[in-house]
Order: structure tokens, then C-alpha cells, then sequence
């Protein structure tokens, strides 16, 4: 497992943008899928980005494809997810989450509140 620390949450208005960290503790970093998760209250969890080791290749849900995008930087063991065109149905709690290949996500943060005032 690795120690996993967001930032970057606060309160914007619509059509805002925010940018997220994630920094990880352990130097094997580049080995990790890494991904941002956001859960609403009264909702599940959902996945709203991934990215593999390298940061060659970049997987998103829907609901934000177009507007967030997601990128690493190994040398400084940190994920980002930037996030433009804020809506208020993107208010939630947003983690960052890391799994090994052919694993589970076992690795996560504590989260950071987004707020997206209409």
C-alpha cells in the first residue's frame, strides 16, 4: 500500500475551475494505476478518472470526460486531476485511490470536499 494525501478542495461557482493533488509516500509510485473517485451524499462512490503508470493512457467517466483531465508526475510522486467547467452535480468528496497491476484498489486518501455553488 501506499500513503495517499489530496488537496486543492474548496468552494467554487459554477463554471469554475479547481485543480486536485494527490501525493503519495511510497517511491514505487510509478508502479501504481492511480485514479480520482468522488462520492456525493446520500450516493455511491463512482470512479471519475484513471491513469496508468506512465500517464500514456487516461480513462474517464462520462459525466465529466471533456471538462476534468487527469495526469501524474512520477519524479514528484503526485496525481492530478484538473477540473474545468465546474457544475454544481460535481459537489462531492474527491479521493485519490491507487491499485497494482492485476489488483485492487487498496490504497486511498482521506479525501477533499469540492463545493459547486450555483
Amino acid at each position: 500500500q501506499v500513503q495517499l494525501v489530496e488537496s486543492g478542495g474548496r468552494l467554487v461557482q459554477a463554471g469554475g475551475s479547481l485543480r486536485l493533488s494527490c501525493v503519495a509516500s511510497s517511491r514505487t509510485f510509478s508502479n501504481y494505476y492511480m485514479a480520482w473517485f468522488r462520492q456525493a451524499p446520500g450516493k455511491e462512490r463512482e470512479i471519475v478518472a484513471g491513469i496508468i503508470w506512465s500517464g500514456d493512457s487516461t480513462t474517464y467517466a462520462a459525466s465529466v470526460k471533456g471538462r476534468f483531465t487527469i495526469s501524474r508526475d512520477n519524479a514528484k510522486n503526485t496525481v492530478y486531476l484538473q477540473m474545468n467547467g465546474l457544475k454544481p452535480e460535481d459537489t462531492a468528496v474527491y479521493y485519490c485511490a491507487g491499485r497494482l497491476r492485476g489488483g485492487t484498489f487498496d490504497s486511498w486518501g482521506q479525501g477533499t470536499q469540492v463545493t459547486v455553488s450555483s
